[in-house]
């Protein structure tokens, strides 16, 4: 599959076989999350992988946009011990929104299917998450990865809209 075929293939997906996703996918999965590109090289990044199927159902039962069944989720986290100081601190999410993307990306490589639960800035639902996977205070919850075995198939699409683009010459 090119680059260009799995961008257009990646949708989000909501509706997952109840099939395990193998520890060699998600290992490849973290390892493309942690090539992203990051402010300084600071990777201030933390991830959390849930495969514990109670603990899937209380992610589940956290938030309004979080109660569909994956047999995957990944928290990703901003790890404020290592994010830029002073007025840079925020680049964090940008960190941590660039290695989501990866694994985005290398979800469809892998005939798998996610959908980004954005988390960050909701400070209710970041305390729940922090409560049921005992995450320190210091690890801020962005957004939580649904993975798995797709049961449903999007329509790979193009979104391109030329209005959008502004030429500075």
């Amino acid at each position: 599959m090119t680059l260009e075929e799995i961008m257009l293939k990646r949708r989000s997906v909501r509706k997952y076989l109840d099939k395990e996703v193998e520890k060699e996918k998600i290992d490849k999965l973290l390892h493309y999350a942690m090539s992203a590109p990051s402010a300084v090289n600071r990777q201030p990044w933390e991830f959390y992988v849930v495969t514990n199927k109670e603990v899937l159902a209380s992610i589940c039962k956290a938030g309004h946009f979080t109660k569909h069944y994956s047999p995957l989720k990944i928290i990703v986290c901003g790890n404020m011990s290592k994010a830029l100081p002073l007025g840079f601190k925020e680049y964090w999410v940008q960190d941590a929104s660039a290695a989501i993307e990866n694994i985005l990306l290398g979800v469809v490589e892998m005939d798998l299917g996610a959908c980004w639960e954005g988390v960050y800035p909701q400070k209710n639902l970041a305390k729940k998450l922090q409560e049921i996977l005992k995450i320190p205070e210091k690890h801020i919850p962005l957004a939580i990865l649904s993975i798995g075995y797709p049961n449903e198939f999007p329509t790979p699409r193009d979104q391109y809209d030329k209005s959008k683009i502004h030429y500075v010459e």
